[in-house]
């Protein structure tokens, strides 16, 4: 994977860098490796000495007065290790701090700050299309997602269906976060099915044969491991009544499709939209994120049934976007743009879909979903 393709900067201070396991962070930071200490806590023998003792990192640090960074990759492992940074970022502010973690469960039940707000949070997100440039496939992005670590493999469907297990052992088990995994595997499956959905966990606890709260602690679970995140209905200024439950995606549509059950009364064209329309979630979701201007993703829908994908709010952006699997548009596919445009005047309204050409129907800009994927960059307008 190309280092200097992705789209996330890094901040002059110290900072946590948090995202999934194989979206990138290390890749991303090795370009410091020359004046930094780099410490693994992935490395067996890394993570039994700082867990039997954290204030090695003070000795490490003085024995190379040169160094610049400090960065520590996966430091839920050793959440003691908050307090020593805690302290010398007090006392050595020459030195730049750089924390890498794929879950902030451990990190806000095991420390006892987050270092108080000193540092600030960036997030690493799977790959964009536009930074992949040519070489992004929307049918592949599609098939196997595009985290970097099974987009670069030589056998992506392999590590794509090891993923999962990878999270269930590595992260689940290893750390105790619940007495019984096949539940929570049985739940991974489940609330695949809420993907790109309202989420409705007294649903999901019937299928999993589990009780609401047990549902409730593992979704929280999953959100830690930022396996998944929920977009919240966009209320400013309603002028409709509007449903109250959030929509769920998997983080990444390939993570997506290798849990998602399949059998004789599945669809496949179901399951490829739902797989369209969370690729497009985590876009926005990552355009959004590596933004100097905060913006914030949300969806629409009228207790009526009429349903906005897609809204993007911020000081310098206000878009609504539905996204069609379909290779042709309609103008009964507009409908729902059309009515959040009657209540948003000010909103600029867009259509997302299979096809090729960039056309404008009903005074709805509608543009290929590839074509889109491929423009959108944090540095210029959504479109």
């Amino acid at each position: 994977m190309e280092i200097a393709g992705r789209f996330l900067q890094a901040h002059m201070g110290s900072f946590f860098l948090f995202g999934p396991r194989g979206t990138g962070k290390s890749t991303w930071l090795r370009t410091l490796r020359a004046r930094a200490i780099w410490i693994d806590m992935l490395d067996p023998e890394t993570y039994r000495l700082f867990q039997a003792r954290p204030e090695r990192l003070q000795e490490r640090i003085a024995a190379q007065p040169q160094i610049t960074d400090v960065v520590i990759d996966e430091v839920q492992k050793v959440p003691a290790l908050l307090d020593v940074v805690h302290k010398m970022v007090e006392d050595e502010r020459s030195l730049r701090f750089i924390l890498t973690g794929s879950s902030a469960r451990k990190l806000r039940r095991g420390a006892a700050n987050l270092l108080a707000g000193r540092l600030t949070e960036l997030h690493m997100h799977p790959f964009m299309a536009a930074e992949l440039g040519d070489a992004f496939q929307l049918q592949r992005a599609l098939e196997i997602g595009l985290v970097p670590l099974v987009w670069s493999a030589a056998e992506p469907e392999h590590t794509q269906r090891a993923y999962a297990s990878l999270y269930l052992q590595e992260e689940v088990q290893a750390e105790a976060l619940v007495r019984n995994v096949g539940a929570f595997a049985r739940f991974l499956e489940a609330i695949s099915f809420s993907h790109g959905s309202l989420l409705n966990l007294a649903e999901v606890a019937r299928e999993c044969q589990v009780g609401r709260k047990t549902v409730e602690g593992y979704l929280e679970i999953l959100e830690d491991l930022l396996l998944s995140f929920r977009i919240p209905v966009f209320t400013r200024r309603a002028k409709r009544h509007l449903v109250a439950h959030d929509k769920f995606y998997y983080f990444d549509a390939g993570v997506y499709r290798s849990i998602r059950p399949k059998g004789p009364l599945d669809s496949p064209q179901e399951i490829e939209g739902m797989a369209l329309e969370g690729l497009i979630a985590q876009h926005l979701r990552a355009w959004a994120s590596y933004r100097s201007v905060p913006t914030e993703l949300y969806y629409w829908r009228t207790k009526s049934g009429s349903e906005v994908d897609f809204v993007v709010y911020g000081a310098d952006v206000f878009v609504a976007i539905e996204v069609k699997r379909s290779r042709n548009v309609y103008p009964t596919d507009l409908r729902a743009l059309k009515a959040f445009q009657e209540d948003y005047p000010e909103a600029s309204v867009c259509l997302l879909y299979m096809g090729q050409e960039e056309t404008k129907i009903n005074g709805v800009l509608c543009l290929p979903c590839e074509t889109f994927l491929k423009k959108l960059h944090p540095g210029v307008p959504i479109f």
